[in-house]
């Protein structure tokens, strides 16, 4: 297994675990990508990233987030196809019954995350990368 998959197997081990705070993963100009979803837009920057994903979080009760597959990828990027699960806290409604298959693509350099793009529906992410399911 190569670096940048364990690297992205050691950060899902902590979300994984409900750590969110922690970005030690992360470089200073990380580009943090909502890609499809509701609110899609791109974030630069480590505290922008961070205020980014605490904004997030704070409209979820009990989201929690589990890796299904890691793919390596050409480029130094690493695919991530996962199951979210939460409860709105406006709504209350459930993401989706058993959880929602998402993917997050993440862009690795010199052992940091440059780039993490965060998909709520994984087939857009394997369109945007040309592979099947």
């Amino acid at each position: 297994m190569s670096e940048n998959v364990e690297l992205v197997r050691a950060i899902y081990a902590a979300w994984e675990r409900g750590d969110w705070g922690d970005a030690w993963w992360a470089a200073p100009a990380i580009e943090f990508v909502f890609a499809d979803g509701p609110d899609q837009r791109t974030i630069t920057g480590l505290e922008a990233m961070s205020l980014g994903w605490r904004d997030f979080l704070a409209a979820w009760r009990d989201y929690a987030v589990a890796a299904e597959q890691f793919r390596e990828l050409d480029g130094g990027r690493v695919l991530v196809l996962l199951r979210a699960t939460g409860r709105g806290k406006a709504s209350a409604a459930d993401i989706a019954p058993g959880g929602e298959r998402g993917a997050n693509i993440f862009a690795i350099a010199e052992g940091a995350v440059t780039r993490l793009a965060i998909y709520f529906d994984h087939r857009h992410a394997l369109d945007d990368l040309g592979l099947e399911a």
